[in-house]
């Protein structure tokens, strides 16, 4: 082999070599692209996967209030001798009274006989202080407090988002007593409350401060009967009131106590009122 024989090979060697380094390298890098494609994308899949709505809150039925105050009148003992229905006025819901239990508690129930049309009806009850606290508690009252409730009767509730309903709606009302300005019955603050998605309603906490006060009147002992009215309006699907914990409070806040009753007169008292309320 002569000298530029030599020389020759060696360069097409060194090319050879050179051009297997290239694709070499073009290998490598194209596994270390592919390597990289495959390591993102189930980190992108991952993230995509691990987002979720957010749970809705689920609207729980209502529960009965239970009485704290000891001077607390809860008609657990089946008492109502000094409940009477206001029926004279052209507004007044026709129905009758008694004790009842509401979502396991006994209470005051109204029941509407469904005779007088939704449109401007109003359930009134009649409470008598006097009997409940006797002649002296009641001319120390200067405010009262109560729970209320409707249960629906009947699927007639039109809401935004259905019609026929099975629930009571809006809760509203007012109350006074006999000694409210230019004789009218009533000077009344506020409810407050209620859940008027199901069936039965949460209780609407009513608060007279005081419509007695208001009036510029207050009872006083030689009355012969010191008493107020309770009204629910704004009715709009058939349903009956109910009435629980009654609580009369005096000028400094505190609750008043009731008048201590034998229960053959409870008894005897419930007969009788029984009565009245069926002859009216």
């Amino acid at each position: 082999m002569n000298y530029k024989s030599f020389i020759a090979g060696a360069m097409a060697f060194a090319l050879a070599a050179c051009a297997a380094g290239c694709s070499e390298k073009n290998t490598s890098d194209s596994k270390q692209d592919n390597t990289n494609k495959e390591t993102t994308a189930p980190t992108e899949t991952t993230a995509a996967e691990e987002t979720t709505e957010e749970p809705t809150e689920e609207l729980l039925p209502p529960e009965p209030v239970e009485a704290t105050d000891p001077n607390t009148v809860t008609f657990d003992d089946g008492r109502f001798d000094f409940v009477t229905t206001r029926n004279e006025d052209p507004d007044c819901a026709s129905g009758t009274i008694s004790v009842a239990e509401l979502m396991g508690n006994k209470m005051l129930r109204f029941a509407d006989d469904n005779t007088v049309p939704l449109d401007g009806k109003v359930q009134k009850v009649i409470i008598s202080a006097t009997k409940l606290l006797g002649s002296e508690g009641a001319a120390k009252v200067r405010s009262i407090e109560f729970d209320l409730y409707a249960q629906a009767t009947a699927d007639h509730l039109k809401t935004d988002d259905a019609d026929g309903v099975r629930a009571p709606g809006w809760i509203g009302g007012g109350g006074g007593t006999v000694t409210a300005k230019d004789d009218n019955w009533y000077d009344f603050k506020e409810f407050s409350g209620g859940e008027y998605n199901f069936e039965t309603s949460g209780n609407v906490h009513a608060v007279f401060k005081f419509l007695l006060a208001d009036s510029g009147l207050c009872w006083t002992e030689d009355m012969e009967d010191a008493n107020f009215l309770i009204m629910r309006w704004g009715i709009a699907n058939e349903s009956d009131m109910y009435i629980d914990n009654i609580v009369f409070y005096d000028e400094d806040g505190k609750s008043i106590p009731l008048a201590e009753r034998t229960e053959d007169t409870t008894e005897a008292e419930n007969a009788a009122e029984g009565t009245e309320n069926e002859e009216a």
